[in-house]
């Protein structure tokens, strides 16, 4: 109990140190005011004459200067109390700078607001507001290194890093010894060098792919959407240095839903060149084929025509991107063409299930090309073909178009 006198003194105390600081902020505004009127009355673009207008402007110029410090100060001390003040102190700033008038360069006082605004637009993610109040203080003050920091920052931010490279480098001409700078300038040039790296990938990738589809449309040949991945994973064709193409092909035997997969089986090979090699008489049995039905002299190749959809031009070349650039590489390098191929072959048609779809016999003497070529082919991915057997039960059933796939 015996300090609350001591603690009435210190709220006394408090009161006056308010009470006068609100008196000191009015007779400042009725002065301003009153100079500001007296001001007005010149003609416009008139120069003062009298030593009392002189000493009016002065006044004026003196008290917008007091009141830019002031409002600085206020915008410095929002800054330190935390996110939640910063909006705060970017109206601070923002009623300095207006306190300054027109600006001239150069004006380094100027320069710092604009720098302290750039530094809280910054910490807003308000990068852009951040790089225009950075690139103003630099204009005003072209020696302010904490402008060309915040510039290259906010460059930086904005993915714009040839700029955000130059502010820096203008930073440490202002100042050699810049240890920020100097770090900042490695981290930009690590980043430049790896989006080289990245853009150098996505041409090589566009390249290849472009080059694949133009390979098709000179073959006329079609693709669908891929099918059977869970099979054989993400597969593509590739073209060697003579220009052929090497495709991974999917034999499919329905009977039992089982599977053979040819890693590189090159366009200009003959369908017999594998089959004699895979039902080789000194080859095992297929591990399911109980009754030995597949045989060299026993199997037969068909493909599914109709089943599919083929994709536009823009569509191939999306195809062939995936997975080589990221979704926003892939979409500005695609173009929106499509394009209808047709040719035709002397294939032996079987009719299938599914509605249009039908199933085509693949003779054994043609190249892969030829069998791709078949006007109503259209390629799943990559080439996929069935193979049944004359041995088999299977087979008539098969040949009447009574299986589908599941």
């Amino acid at each position: 109990m015996e300090h609350k006198p001591f603690s009435n003194q210190r709220k006394r105390r408090r009161g006056e140190e308010r009470k006068g600081e609100e008196r000191r902020r009015r007779r400042r505004r009725t002065t301003e005011s009153n100079l500001t009127d007296m001001a007005l009355l010149m003609e416009p673009g008139s120069e003062p004459l009298t030593e009392g207008e002189k000493a009016d402007l002065e006044g004026i110029a003196a008290i917008k200067e007091s009141a830019a410090r002031e409002y600085k100060e206020q915008g410095n001390q929002f800054v330190k109390m935390g996110r939640n003040h910063y909006a705060d102190a970017v109206d601070c700033y923002t009623k300095a700078i207006t306190q300054m008038g027109a600006l001239s360069a150069p004006n380094p006082d100027a320069s710092v607001l604009f720098a302290n605004r750039a530094h809280v637009n910054l910490l807003l993610g308000n990068h852009r507001r951040a790089l225009d109040d950075a690139e103003q203080a630099i204009r005003l003050s072209p020696s302010n290194v904490k402008a060309h920091y915040r510039a290259a920052k906010a460059a930086l931010a904005l993915n714009l890093l040839p700029e955000a490279v130059s502010f820096s480098r203008r930073g440490l001409k202002q100042d050699p010894a810049n240890e920020e700078l100097k770090k900042f300038l490695a981290q930009v040039g690590a980043l430049e060098l790896e989006q080289f790296r990245q853009r150098a990938k996505v041409k090589e990738a566009v390249y290849t792919a472009k080059d694949l589809t133009t390979a098709l449309e000179r073959r006329k040949l079609r693709l669908g959407k891929a099918a059977f991945q869970e099979l054989t994973g993400v597969k593509k064709p590739e073209l060697d240095q003579m220009c052929v193409l090497h495709w991974p092909v999917l034999l499919l035997y329905p009977e039992v839903m089982s599977s053979d997969f040819i890693e590189d089986f090159p366009e200009t090979d003959l369908f017999s060149q594998h089959l004699d090699v895979m039902f080789s008489a000194s080859s095992p049995p297929l591990p399911w084929d109980e009754s030995h039905a597949y045989t060299r002299e026993a199997i037969e190749l068909y493909c599914q025509a109709g089943a599919e959809t083929p994709l536009s031009k823009s569509e191939t070349l999306k195809y062939f991107l995936e997975g080589t650039v990221d979704s926003k590489s892939l979409q500005d390098t695609l173009d929106e063409e499509d394009g209808e191929h047709d040719t035709g072959s002397g294939c032996t048609v079987t009719p299938s299930s599914e509605g249009s779809a039908k199933w085509i016999r693949v003779k054994e003497g043609t190249t892969l090309e030829e069998a791709l070529q078949h006007k109503d082919y259209i390629i799943p991915g990559i080439p996929v073909f069935f193979v049944v057997s004359r041995k088999s039960s299977f087979y008539s059933e098969f040949k009447a178009g009574n299986w589908s796939l599941p």
